[in-house]
C-alpha cells in the first residue's frame, strides 16, 4: 500500500493527473517518490499511445504526431518542456554558475529557451511522424519511460545544487535499490514490447543506447557548468533523452536521408 501511494505522489508531482483522495500525503514520501518516475513515463505514454492511435485512425500520422504531443503536453503541463527550455537559457547565456543558476531559476523565457523548444518540438513532431503508426506508438512507450530513467539516474549519481527548489524533495537522497525499481519500471514496458513483437531487438536497444548517451553527455555537462544538477537539469535531460529514442527507432527502419534519395 505505501509502494502505491509513492507511486500516486510521482505521478502527482509530474502530472496533472487527479489521484485518489485516500492516498493522502506526508512530505517525506516525496525523497521516495522518484524511485517511480520511469512508471509515470508508462501512464504518459499510455494517455499520448491513445491519442495517436485514435487520431490516426482519420487522421495523417503529422496530425496523430501533433496531437499525440500535445496530449502528453498537457498531461503533464508542460513540466519537462519549462525545464528544458529554462536549461537552454541557462547554459547558453551564463558564464558562470553562479549566473547560469540565476537565469535558470528566472520564470522568464530567453532568446536560447524559446529557439531549443522549437528545436526540439520540431524534431519529435517530425521524427514521429516519419515512423508507422505501429511502430510510433511502440517508439512512446520506449521513450517516455526510458527518458525519464535517465532523468532519475541524476537524482541517483549527482548533488543537488539549489539550497531550494520544486525539485529538492525529490532530491535529497535515492538509493541503489530505489534506481533498480526505477530502472525496473522502465524495462517493463520495454520486455512486453519485445516479447509480443511490437518493437525490434534493434529499436530497444537503440532506444536504451539513446538514453544513455542523454543521460552521460548532459550529466557530463551539468557537472561541468553547475557541479551537479537542478530541477530544470532533469527535465531537460527527458526531453533530450525522449527526442534521441525517436530517432534512434527511426534509423532502424534505414529511412536514411541517402539510402532514400
Amino acid at each position: 500500500m505505501q509502494q502505491l501511494r509513492l507511486f500516486f505522489i510521482a505521478l502527482q508531482f509530474f502530472t496533472r493527473l487527479p489521484i485518489p483522495a485516500w492516498v493522502g500525503f506526508e512530505a517525506s514520501w516525496l525523497q521516495h517518490a522518484s524511485r517511480y518516475f520511469p512508471l509515470v513515463g508508462c501512464v504518459v505514454a499510455a494517455i499520448a499511445a491513445a491519442v495517436y492511435w485514435v487520431a490516426a485512425l482519420v487522421l495523417p500520422a503529422p496530425v496523430a504526431a501533433v496531437l499525440s504531443t500535445a496530449a502528453s503536453i498537457y498531461a503533464t503541463g508542460a513540466f519537462h518542456e519549462d525545464g528544458f527550455a529554462d536549461t537552454c537559457d541557462g547554459l547558453g547565456g551564463g558564464m558562470t554558475r553562479e549566473r547560469v543558476l540565476e537565469i535558470m531559476k528566472d520564470s522568464r523565457v530567453g532568446a536560447y529557451g524559446a529557439i531549443g523548444i522549437v528545436c526540439m518540438l520540431a524534431a519529435k513532431l517530425s521524427t514521429l511522424a516519419m515512423l508507422p503508426p505501429r511502430v510510433a506508438i511502440a517508439a512512446l512507450f520506449l521513450a517516455h519511460p526510458l527518458s525519464r530513467l535517465a532523468a532519475t539516474s541524476l537524482i541517483w549519481k549527482l548533488d543537488y545544487v539549489r539550497g531550494e527548489g520544486k525539485a529538492k524533495p525529490l532530491a535529497q537522497q535515492m538509493t541503489t535499490v530505489e534506481f533498480s525499481i526505477a530502472t525496473a519500471s522502465a524495462l517493463l514496458p520495454v520486455a512486453v514490447l519485445l516479447a509480443n513483437g511490437y518493437a525490434s531487438l534493434a529499436a530497444v536497444l537503440g532506444a536504451v543506447a539513446a538514453a544513455l548517451v542523454a543521460a552521460l553527455w548532459l550529466g557530463w555537462k551539468f557537472v561541468r557548468r553547475l557541479g551537479g544538477y537542478t530541477g530544470d537539469c532533469l527535465g531537460a535531460v527527458q526531453q533530450v533523452a525522449e527526442a534521441l529514442i525517436y530517432m534512434a527507432v527511426l534509423a532502424t527502419l534505414g529511412h536514411g536521408a541517402w539510402t532514400t534519395a
